[in-house]
């Protein structure tokens, strides 16, 4: 008998080893479990760190686990089980056969929680992405909104968010992402009807995204001035927020307002969002730019973004030197990456720019100079297109000069001391006003214990609140660097 026995259990380790199912499927049923006990006790805090454990299994995801762990989480012949059941592709025998003897080891037990139900539903979501099946992804996502739609329950909340912007990358990523606005417009209505203000906040950056998908900017403008404002619940959403702001703000010619949005989505975001931190970045370059700025090299020289940011750092180059030719080649050298980027057309805007750049380190070399001589410098067609612009310059205060119309030539004023005027003092109150503001806002974010001011703490109690904190700390972070 002991040798029998013996030989049974020889072959478990060898069939369990090589595959990962078992350790992944009962992670799974741990998060469940998670999802349960957050439902039940109301608490939004537990489905949150469900999300982030289940970001972590992401790529141990596979098709046999998935249906093991449906048919555990829902009840078989259910119409959401069978509907999930059908996205998912059909495995071998052998990996079927590991994971009934998982599942045959512990008796599934059957829920009927909503919040289960969509949890199914956003996992199997997640798989077919990252599977790149985008029409059976594009189904599912469909049918988990049309299920969500008829759930009024506050401890969904956090899963309707994230159903709702894997709902939107599907149309975005097959091209289709027009047909959802109506009915993202639909789902923001309810979401604002049903106090959802999580899934406001993603539904207002999801139609924003949209409008701005297909530069439809006077409409986005239109629907984020007459959306409901409320305090900020994510700080994904709020960076995702201010970043298609700056792009609206850049359009409208609004440049200090948008320099000031896409600089805090930038600071604002976690360091694990790279690619977010670069397309800040990108629009942030330019809008300094048209705003007369030069950004300094650091800015080009993050840690990652060397190589994304290389044809923004040419650019400023020439924009710093006003080489217009040298800023046509390089306009023309990176035309695809510009166009990529959407940001040709607030490039074309810089012609100016650089003009008028030239045109300001003429007049600080030269205290007299013809006007052929501007146009040849500046490599300008002709005499009378220099006089316009310099006259143009005169009028903005851009450089302090006159204009010699009988000898055609321009006669440049000496520079004064800059610390006569008050250029010092509103540079020093800007930067002291940006650090008011920062900590005015670390200030509101500051979180304290309820009646922390009437009651006086034990020893054991601060020891107990100081370690929660740091898991909270620790889970904040966490779900800064899983959002993105």
């Amino acid at each position: 008998m002991t040798q029998d026995v013996e030989m049974k259990e020889q072959p478990a380790p060898s069939n369990s080893v090589p595959s990962s199912s078992p350790s992944t499927l009962h992670h799974l049923k741990e998060i469940a479990s998670l999802i349960e006990t957050g439902a039940y006790d109301r608490e939004a805090r537990r489905i949150l760190r469900a999300i982030r454990l289940t970001m972590a299994l992401r790529r141990k995801l596979k098709a046999s686990v998935l249906s093991s762990f449906l048919s555990f989480a829902l009840t078989p012949g259910s119409e959401a089980f069978t509907r999930l059941s059908s996205y998912l592709p059909k495995e071998d025998e052998n990996e079927m056969e590991v994971d009934t003897a998982t599942s045959t080891a512990q008796p599934p037990a059957k829920h009927s929680l909503p919040e289960l139900e969509i949890y199914c539903y956003l996992l199997v979501l997640i798989f077919l992405i990252d599977q790149k099946k985008y029409d059976e992804a594009k189904a599912c996502s469909s049918a988990s909104i049309a299920r969500l739609k008829n759930l009024n329950r506050r401890t969904l909340d956090v899963l309707a968010a994230r159903l709702y912007l894997y709902y939107s990358l599907c149309y975005e990523l097959t091209g289709t992402l027009s047909e959802i606005r109506s009915n993202l417009l639909a789902l923001h209505r309810i979401a604002t009807l049903r106090h959802d203000e999580l899934g406001q906040e993603t539904l207002l950056n999801l139609l924003l995204r949209n409008y701005l998908h297909y530069n439809l900017y006077d409409q986005a403008e239109k629907l984020r001035s007459k959306a409901p404002r409320f305090e900020a619940h994510s700080n994904q959403q709020f960076c995702r927020y201010l970043f298609y702001l700056g792009k609206i703000r850049t359009i409208q010619l609004e440049y200090t307002d948008a320099k000031e949005c896409l600089l805090q989505a930038a600071r604002k975001a976690p360091v694990a969002a790279l690619g977010f931190r670069v397309q800040c970045n990108k629009w942030a370059i330019i809008v300094r730019l048209l705003l007369g700025e030069i950004p300094e090299r650091t800015v080009f020289m993050q840690k990652g973004m060397e190589k994304a940011l290389r044809p923004y750092f040419e650019l400023t180059n020439a924009v710093r030197i006003g080489d217009l030719e040298l800023f046509r080649s390089v306009a023309e050298k990176f035309s695809t990456t510009f166009s990529s980027d959407r940001t040709h057309n607030l490039i074309v805007r810089l012609r100016h720019n650089v003009i008028r750049t030239g045109l300001r380190n003429i007049s600080i070399s030269y205290s007299r100079i013809a006007l052929a001589d501007v146009a040849k410098k500046l490599r300008l067609d002709s005499v009378a297109d220099a006089e316009s612009i310099v006259a143009k310059a005169i009028r903005d205060g851009a450089i302090d000069a006159t204009l010699d119309h009988s000898n055609g030539c321009m006669l440049s004023k000496e520079t004064g001391d800059i610390y006569s005027t008050t250029e010092p003092q509103t540079a020093f109150n800007s930067r002291i006003a940006f650090c008011l503001n920062m900590h005015n806002e670390a200030v509101r974010a500051l979180r304290f214990p309820p009646n922390s001011h009437k009651e006086k703490e034990s020893a054991e109690k601060r020891r107990e609140r100081q370690q929660q904190e740091q898991e909270l700390a620790k889970h904040i972070a966490e779900e800064d660097d899983d959002e993105f």
